[in-house]
């Protein structure tokens, strides 16, 4: 369920595909099994459709897990599934590049692409 602090606006060129590239330089949240915390960057590329995401609120809506324990591939996931739902995006591709912990880096990358009316993916 999308977070009541994401906010949207009318696109101003929904004829058209364009995409828009955010980058959240300091994300935070919490490692679920240390309770130790994590640092990383999302970057979120989307071509939006009717709807455009409200930058001040994601920022608050990123935030929110600065005190969440989660892992990687949860947090990347959740914040595609959150974004898509609060916009309604026409593709939407979020990458959560995690720091260096114990000499490893973590790069999660989620996609979404909205399906045209009738087509099923993945049907036999």
């Amino acid at each position: 369920m999308a977070s009541p602090t994401l906010e949207t606006f009318p696109n101003p060129s929904p004829a058209r595909n364009y995409e828009i590239a955010i980058r959240c330089r300091e994300f935070t949240s919490v490692c679920p099994k240390t309770g130790l915390p994590d640092f990383g960057e999302i970057y979120i590329t989307y071509v939006p459709d009717e709807l455009c995401l409200e930058l001040k609120a994601l920022k608050y809506y990123m935030v929110e897990f600065r005190t969440r324990g989660i892992f990687y591939e949860a947090v990347t996931n959740q914040i595609l599934d959150d974004l898509v739902e609060a916009c309604a995006p026409r593709r939407m591709t979020v990458v959560g590049d995690f720091s260096v912990r114990g000499g490893i880096s973590t790069q999660v990358t989620a996609k979404y692409e909205k399906q045209e009316a009738g087509v099923r993916v993945g049907a036999r």
